[in-house]
């Protein structure tokens, strides 16, 4: 297991590293602007499709029945499965985004209600550009679904360095050369190409895996039907976890300007630990609980061990997460994105939006492993269930939170936002308790131990508080952000893991003793 979280892990930091200059490059020219705003709300409806059919839904339905066919030996089935699946995914995707570029100027006011004019106008134009590139990431997330499966992890993670990097070429292009409307449509335009050469870089390496994969429709197949079985409530589960996001954005946009954009912002830090420790560690298992064989019992038992040792593996690096975004959050967000348009007043209330959303970075990364279990045992009922609680809870939290609270505290209304990324914290914690109980019942006790939490909580704090405090009382506000960023995060870093050490946490311990055995 850790090999192959290792390695979806590093595809996954190398994407998002790349990801991070190009939201800092993104942020020196659009800064908290109308032209961010319109950008970052009509990125929605593409990301809705993109996760209502892509990566989300395929693993749940695709690879655990591929992955159990490769796994009894039976490649001819399985190159079956993938051609059928790839093809039904090429035909409704095509049909999404001939359809979807015609019916924007529709969907617009569905997205963002609170645009008007120019603006409205050019997030039509964004969302009718972006709708072809939709189609290329989908398809890139079947490829990751035959390239997972045949456990070949790091090129289908890798593969959206691509597509940031040709996004910040076209930024580096014609930022300088284009206002902040033009350079809008522009980066759209990159972005469609982006999307391009992702797929298609994964793709000669999934036909070579998949071996005997061609167009086919045979949906008699038993195999196939399976997966359309799945397939139905998994969209259902995505597309209600994508309400919710779009949900939140709906009600940002109502907010004061700049609302949508820091929303954006904060998602990009807050999904990195999500994608490096939570995705990471959920893609890596999925295959491996999947192709479980055995009695009842022993599937049950293999299917806890691998959930438990999962769960404190991520659980080790996720709180020391949370507590840095609480802590030197905003050296963090000043780092990443203090450049040109964006200065320290958007810093600091970005801040305040990802702290927000840290109140629930534990429970969807824990989440998403429970999920995946349930998924490994064709049950995609249930967390469908969960999800539908989470999205009525988020909705109700996020009106009262956002619309309500800063009038009753009299605060400015921009303070909305980090209420409405709270809001959605709180319900991610509703969902992560029932999909805890319900597989309790299903495989037995399961959970990171108190013991285990309290040791991480612990030296986490403290060793945050001394970066923060060496940065605030020996550092110079007059110093570059980056540099009071790197000091005070590699104090926490180093700290975390020697006390991590001291304490005898076995992840602690294994990193610990490797690099003291390289150093000798």
């Amino acid at each position: 297991m850790k090999s192959h979280a290792l390695l979806v892990g590093l595809g996954i930091f190398l994407s998002r590293i790349a990801g991070l200059v190009r939201e800092r490059v993104f942020a020196h020219f659009f800064g908290n602007s109308d032209a961010g705003d319109a950008f970052k709300a009509a990125l929605k409806i593409p990301n809705f499709l993109q996760n209502l059919f892509g990566e989300g839904v395929l693993s749940a339905s695709f690879i655990p029945v591929y992955a159990q066919l490769l796994a009894k030996k039976h490649d001819e089935e399985a190159a079956k499965v993938a051609s059928v699946v790839g093809s039904l995914l090429f035909l409704l995707t095509s049909l999404l985004v001939l359809g979807g570029v015609f019916a924007t100027p529709l969907m617009i006011d569905l997205i963002a209600p609170g645009f008007a004019g120019e603006k409205r106008e050019l997030t039509i134009k964004i969302v009718q550009i972006l709708f072809p590139g939709t189609g290329f990431l989908v398809m890139s997330a079947w490829c990751l679904g035959i390239l997972n499966s045949h456990r070949r992890f790091f090129l289908s993670y890798v593969a959206p360095v691509i597509w940031n990097l040709t996004i910040i070429a076209t930024l580096a292009t014609w930022g300088s050369q284009q206002g902040q409307f033009e350079l809008a449509e522009t980066v759209a335009w990159g972005l469609v190409v982006g999307s391009f050469l992702q797929f298609i870089v994964q793709l000669p390496l999934a036909l070579r895996l998949g071996k005997k994969i061609s167009p086919s429709l045979e949906l008699s197949f038993s195999h196939v039907r399976v997966i359309l079985k799945n397939f139905v409530p998994v969209v259902i589960s995505r597309g209600v976890i994508q309400i919710s996001a779009y949900i939140d954005n709906v009600l940002a946009s109502l907010l004061p300007t700049g609302s949508v954009s820091a929303l954006a912002y904060a998602q990009t830090l807050y999904l990195l630990p999500v994608s490096l420790f939570g995705m990471s560690v959920s893609a890596a298992e999925l295959p491996a609980m999947s192709q479980a064989t055995g009695t009842a019992d022993e599937i049950k038992d293999y299917l806890q061990k691998r959930l438990n040792k999962g769960l404190e593996q991520i659980a080790f690096f996720i709180i020391p997460s949370v507590v840095g975004f609480l802590l030197l959050g905003n050296l963090i967000v000043g780092a990443v994105f203090q450049t040109g348009e964006f200065q320290k007043e958007n810093t600091n209330y970005v801040w305040m939006v990802l702290v927000g959303y840290s109140i629930g970075l534990l429970s969807s990364t824990l989440g998403r492993l429970y999920s995946s279990t349930f998924y490994s045992l064709k049950d995609t009922r249930t967390p469908l269930k969960f999800a539908i609680i989470r999205v009525v809870v988020a909705a109700l939290l996020g009106i009262l939170f956002a619309f309500y609270l800063p009038k009753y505290f009299g605060l400015d209304e921009k303070w909305g936002t980090p209420a409405l990324t709270a809001a959605a914290s709180l319900a991610g914690w509703i969902e992560f308790y029932f999909l805890r109980r319900s597989l309790n019942k299903n495989i037995g006790s399961t959970g990171v131990s108190w013991s285990f939490q309290w040791r991480v909580w612990m030296i986490a704090f403290l060793s945050a508080a001394t970066g923060a405090a060496v940065v605030h009382f020996l550092m110079s506000e007059a110093q570059h952000v980056i540099l009071r960023a790197i000091v005070g995060l590699a104090i926490y870093g180093i700290l975390y893991f020697l006390l991590g050490y001291l304490f005898k946490i076995e992840q602690a311990h294994v990193l610990v003793r490797k690099i003291l055995r390289r150093i000798r």
